[in-house]
């Protein structure tokens, strides 16, 4: 395994440049500055940021959803005009600004901007992944319970679709608001507590020994299960004799063959709406437009290769979602269940699946190595989404881990406890992801585009990437993230306006708690930016601009 480069008994290029950038900063020179220990694991641990629910239950939802292989044309549009060209971006400007000293969004945008609105636009690498962890985490103890009850024997509820349905609601608390708490039955709260306790208790130990040490051991797992049960999905042949027409090719035909009915191809592909979510998806996928990459990244060195490991981890990402996640879930509910078994990402992960698992032969274990799957791929997620606050409170306000851990700690477990209490029909989980899991990730993902194409500019953009480069970055990339990237974003953003902003604004607002949760975001943002604010001055009057290396 290679270990990135720690240099040698002289200084080395960083070294010297840390030495500038701290100069008359106590909080440079007395903290010690975090960094991956091996090549491997920072590639593991971002491409762990990116391999989540979305890859095995929100990726095959939306394909089946929008008409099969059809998806798969936006979806590979939006991969390489977005995703990788965004993902080189924030690998590029997070080492930009790591070797100068800071690890937050709004201390690496202040130094690829030289202005003074550019800390503030920091604000939505904090935001984002701070909002999306307080429902993420919710999810993920979903994952985890499911797998606790295939595992004792308990998810043994037989083949009536009701049922599964029933105990979604009455386990996730979906039936009422505050049932959760009502203490009638058994509910997730257990799980939630101990998944908060894990995040917490990696993300305190910090970079190294937490995160890094997680993902090594976690993602090899996580993809050795997937093959196993992909393995199985392949294997079924034609389990019901009635229906010979539900067989694994029609599964996976019906996954990734083109369905347009009485449409063209070209008509199918002038919905909107399948654009909006093919790009929705690979902001989630890979993790950019989340403050998660830009900050993982400014923990390398300025000789780390982050060309070739970009590229690698975005890879990792893609065969997690397409190969793996997009032939287990949909064939598996479609050769059992039949075409109309394709529902909503929830309806198909807690209700459908488990529904398959019964008739499925050894389907108690396939049914806990599922779950577990995701309980895994939740986790290295919702870790990511930690660090850059965690970051942010270091460096901006000069706090130790614990403080900042602390701090954290304080302001997820009540975003938490809205998300939890206005639980009826996913309320005020539905309402965050509106604002913040859709409409600040495109912002965010709009703000970090024109900052490397403009404010950094591409030749020293292009510099960056090729320093340590083990891997040449295509001639079309500057080009491509300076004017096609921002105009297509700016297109779909559009497009998404017109076609259901207000519609999907007005649900998010219809309820008590789509009205508490965004209230709180408005709060959560607010607090930020006073924290931003003080952070600037903090970074004025310690680390002055014209002292640091441009």
């Amino acid at each position: 395994m290679d270990t990135i480069d720690r240099g040698g008994s002289e200084p080395s290029a960083d070294q010297e440049t840390s030495k500038r950038t701290s100069a008359g900063n106590p909080s440079q020179t007395t903290r010690p500055k975090e960094s991956w220990g091996t090549r491997a694991g920072v590639i593991l641990a971002v491409t762990g940021s990116a391999v989540g629910l979305g890859n095995f239950l929100r990726f095959p939802g939306l394909a089946a959803q929008y008409e099969g292989g059809a998806f798969m044309i936006p979806y590979f549009i939006s991969l390489l005009l977005l995703g990788l060209p965004l993902a080189w971006a924030e690998w590029a400007m997070g080492r930009y600004g790591g070797v100068r000293g800071f690890n937050s969004c709004p201390g690496i945008f202040r130094v690829v901007w030289r202005n003074r609105l550019a800390p503030y636009l920091g604000l939505f690498g904090l935001i984002v992944p701070v909002m999306i962890y307080m429902y993420y985490v919710f999810i993920e103890s979903w994952c985890l319970g499911y797998a606790w009850k295939y595992l004792t024997g308990a998810m043994n509820l037989g083949r009536e679709p009701e049922k599964y349905a029933a105990f979604f609601n009455a386990f996730t608390g979906m039936s009422e608001d505050g049932a959760i708490f009502h203490g009638e039955g058994e509910t997730v709260m257990t799980f939630l507590i101990v998944c908060i306790i894990i995040n917490f208790f990696l993300i305190y130990r910090g970079l190294n020994k937490g995160i890094e040490m997680f993902c090594l051991y976690a993602m090899p797992l996580l993809v050795i299960i997937a093959l196993v049960i992909l393995g199985r999905v392949l294997t079924l042949g034609t389990p019901d004799s009635a229906h010979p027409d539900r067989n694994v090719l029609a599964g996976l035909g019906f996954m990734w063959n083109p369905r347009v009915g009485d449409k063209t191809l070209l008509e199918a592909l002038l919905n909107p709406k399948m654009w909006i979510q093919a790009a929705g998806q690979i902001f989630f996928s890979l993790s950019v437009g989340f403050g998660v990459i830009i900050t993982y990244s400014s923990y390398l060195k300025r000789n780390d290769d982050i060309a070739l490991s970009s590229t690698t981890a975005v890879a990792g990402n893609e065969f997690c979602e397409v190969s793996l996640g997009g032939m287990i879930t949909i064939p598996a509910a479609y050769i059992f269940l039949g075409a109309g078994a394709v529902g909503g990402v929830f309806a198909l992960g807690f209700k459908t699946l488990p529904l398959v698992f019964e008739q499925m032969p050894a389907g108690r274990i396939f049914g806990f190595l599922f779950f577990f799957l995701l309980f895994l791929a939740a986790v290295t997620s919702s870790l990511s989404m930690l660090q850059p606050a965690i970051a942010f409170l270091e460096e901006g306000l000069g706090l130790g881990r614990r403080a900042s851990v602390s701090i954290l700690g304080f302001i997820t477990l009540v975003g938490n406890g809205i998300v939890v209490y206005f639980s009826r029909d996913a309320a005020a989980l539905g309402a965050m992801d509106f604002w913040v899991g859709t409409f600040c990730i495109y912002i965010l993902a709009m703000i970090q585009t024109l900052l490397f194409g403009w404010a950094l500019g591409t030749r020293r953009g292009m510099e960056e990437l090729s320093c340590g480069a083990q891997l040449r970055i295509p001639g079309w990339f500057p080009f491509v993230i300076r004017f096609v990237s921002p105009i297509f974003l700016l297109a779909i953003f559009l497009s998404w306006l017109a076609d259901s902003f207000m519609k999907d604004f007005t649900e998010s607002l219809s309820s008590n708690g789509g009205r508490i949760a965004m209230i709180f975001i408005a709060i959560c943002c607010g607090l930020f930016l006073l924290l931003i604010a003080q952070a600037v001055r903090r970074w004025n009057r310690e680390s002055p601009l014209d002292t640091i290396e441009p």
